[in-house]
């Protein structure tokens, strides 16, 4: 059964997509808990008769982690440690970096001496890169105390410490809503493929997080088209199954793979080149002392329905027990997308659509007494097709989570909320700030809640699906949540830092602060781009002189100003809630050249305009800067203007905006 390629149409009998998970938490409140722990969701379901193409395997190449430095490692509050030069970062523990010839540590307590070098980016899964032993400038003599950033909601932006002789200003880092600026935390980097602590590309989709006796295990699928796209960037169709995988980790961010502990020998005669497996969650029954895997199962010989396995341990090999074919009262019998999602009372649920136009939502307990099968479902929601169809709770609240019917491509995420979870739940709303750039160019896959000394962050854990997409780099899209009484917004950060200990986070010192910068949020052909806007005063023959292009500098779409007539035409994106400081905006961009105008800008910021020109011919995609964008508003208006004669262009693609300084 071919995956749909009209995303505008009702969705076919395919498998959707898939989830993965893995950030930092104290304890995870949503998924399948072991004894006496919660844990995350697990991932979202297939689909059924009218429903969503099927998932993909997360994993790939490896990721563009910076050197580490020889710089010394930010404390929260503390003194600042001596960091070791430029060794390869291989998914190592955070911050073994520094800033370069500090003389008083970025928001830190106490100013210490930097011995220079770049900053690392330590050990998120993939983010690997290239070290180098970072000797930097002259060693900073100490300097003024950092004033730090607070830990907490919105903290203030941390100043660092003054410069010392022969040493650079130290930053206190980006202010974000939910966690201190400056804040120490393990770094997350979206838009990279991620790795193991072996240097291997994670394969993981299509399950979740989940915390047995203190310890966090991460269940997915690994496919055979995540493999090749991660080594090509080239979408597939190739969704055959492999294994179920399973890492380990004590941090959420460091990730051991522990075994293949489902694979297709193991399954046997239960598994042929046409079953699809996916969308799996792991539960641990206490009275059988079992862990139990429960999986969307369809097109194999055992049938069609949920797959149950189990182990004597979470590590183990599972054992094929049997599939339900039937969940009472979903309609059409079988689940659309589907997750795990694990109470704090240890009660476990399935949180699901219906398979046939998943027009349905539904909530169903998990046998209590042996966890193998799937009680009755409450169905809770109907309405418009959703699904990627997960759980999280926060402050006492259930809400239940759903994308638009997008195939493999992104999708601004929608949510309803009860106090109770089987309902009554509240009209259906669109989280915050995913419409700007469809969920950090995703779609719902799993949430986690971090619940710290300090506080809790809710984690959206998003499944881009570039493997069967083409749209963009990385399977994994996590970004924190903030919350309005009872309203969700999304943060779309390009890298930020989660405290798991205080559940507490910070937006990262090289996030990229564009909004769909790489125009893969726009999955089909269009004149006005998620996050931007187009306008122009001339369009020569009435032709609209801009739209996304197909073949991008990376990714599968490029943003191009064009026209068959002489024109005038501008992108432009206005980046608000910026904390105030140094700014280098760069984009990626082919030009025929000869234009009147053609530039890259940046204005409205509390200064002069800034501007850096695209008239010359550029055959090639080749970076186009612009440094020292001094915010003192904290705004920006960025984007790219021309006026030109028929048939002459400016193609655009992985804009960014980073803050380099204070």
């Amino acid at each position: 059964m071919p995956p749909r390629t009209d995303h505008r149409s009702p969705p076919s009998s395919w498998p959707r997509k898939i989830l993965r998970v893995a950030i930092g938490a104290a304890l995870i409140s949503v998924g399948c808990g072991g004894a006496g722990s919660s844990s995350t969701a697990g991932s979202g379901g297939q689909s059924g008769d009218g429903g969503d193409t099927g998932g993909s395997p997360a994993g790939g190449s490896p990721g563009n982690g910076g050197a580490t430095g020889a710089g010394g490692a930010t404390g929260a509050g503390g003194a600042t440690a001596t960091g070791e030069g430029g060794s390869s970062s291989t998914g190592g523990a955070t911050g073994n970096g520094g800033a370069t010839g500090t003389g008083g540590a970025a928001g830190a307590g106490s100013g210490g001496t930097g011995t220079g070098g770049v900053t690392g980016t330590g050990g998120l899964p993939g983010t690997g890169g290239k070290g180098g032993s970072g000797t930097g400038g002259t060693t900073g003599t100490g300097g003024a105390t950092g004033t730090g950033g607070t830990t907490g909601t919105g903290g203030a932006t941390g100043t660092g410490g003054a410069t010392g002789t022969g040493g650079t200003t130290g930053t206190g880092g980006a202010t974000g809503a939910g966690g201190a600026a400056g804040a120490t935390g393990a770094l997350i980097h979206n838009d990279l493929f991620w790795k193991d602590t072996s240097g291997t590309p994670i394969y993981s989709q299509g399950g979740g997080v989940f915390s047995f006796n203190g310890t966090y295990y991460w269940y997915g699928v690994k496919y055979n088209g995540a493999v090749t796209y991660a080594a090509n960037t080239k979408k597939n169709s190739d969704t055959t199954f492999v294994a179920v995988t399973c890492y380990s980790s004590t941090d959420l961010v460091t990730w051991k793979h522990e075994n293949d502990v489902l694979t297709t020998a193991s399954l046997g005669a239960n598994v042929d080149s046409g079953t699809w497996i996916g969308r799996m969650g792991v539960v641990y029954n206490a009275t059988t002392k079992k862990y139990v895997l429960i999986s969307q199962y369809q097109g194999g010989p055992a049938g069609t329905g949920e797959l149950f396995a189990t182990s004597d341990t979470p590590t183990g090999t599972f054992a094929f027990d049997h599939v339900q074919a039937v969940v009472t009262n979903v309609a059409n019998t079988t689940t659309g997308d589907q997750t795990i999602f694990t109470d704090d009372d240890g009660k476990s649920y399935l949180i699901c659509s219906s398979s046939s136009g998943r027009s349905n939502l539904y909530v169903a307990p998990v046998h209590a007494s042996d966890s193998l099968s799937i009680d009755a479902a409450t169905r809770i929601f109907g309405g418009a097709g959703r699904e990627g169809n997960t759980m999280f709770k926060y402050n006492g609240m259930y809400y239940f989570c759903s994308s638009d019917l997008h195939g493999w491509n992104a999708s601004h995420s929608y949510y309803i909320a009860a106090s109770n979870i089987i309902g009554p739940y509240g009209a259906e709303g669109v989280i915050g700030n995913t419409d700007n750039d469809f969920s950090h160019v995703s779609q719902t896959g799993f949430f986690i809640t971090v619940k710290g000394t300090a506080g809790t962050t809710v984690i959206f854990a998003g499944d881009r699906w570039s493997d069967f997409a083409g749209n963009g780099l990385g399977y994994n899209e996590w970004c924190p949540l903030t919350f309005s009484g009872t309203t969700p917004t999304m943060a779309s950060l390009s890298e930020w830092s989660l405290s798991a200990a205080a559940g507490t986070w910070s937006v990262g010192p090289d996030n990229n602060y564009a909004l769909n910068p790489s125009f893969e949020a726009d999955r089909v052909a269009m004149t006005q781009p998620a996050g931007w806007t187009t306008t122009t005063t001339t369009g020569g023959g009435g032709v609209t002189p801009y739209t996304n292009v197909s073949g991008g500098h990376t990714g599968n779409w490029s943003w191009q100003l064009t026209s068959t007539g002489a024109y005038q035409a501008t992108l432009n994106q206005a980046v608000t809630a910026l904390p105030n400081g140094t700014y280098t905006l760069s984009v990626w961009a082919k030009s025929t050249g000869g234009q009147t105008t053609a530039n890259l800008y940046a204005t409205g910021y509390g200064g002069a305009e800034k501007d850096a020109s695209l008239t010359k011919a550029m055959t090639g995609f080749t970076q186009v800067m612009i440094t020292g964008i001094a915010v003192t508003n904290g705004t920006c208006q960025i984007g790219v203007t021309t006026t030109a004669a028929a048939n002459q262009s400016v193609t655009l693609d992985d804009f960014t905006f980073v803050r380099t300084g204070s």
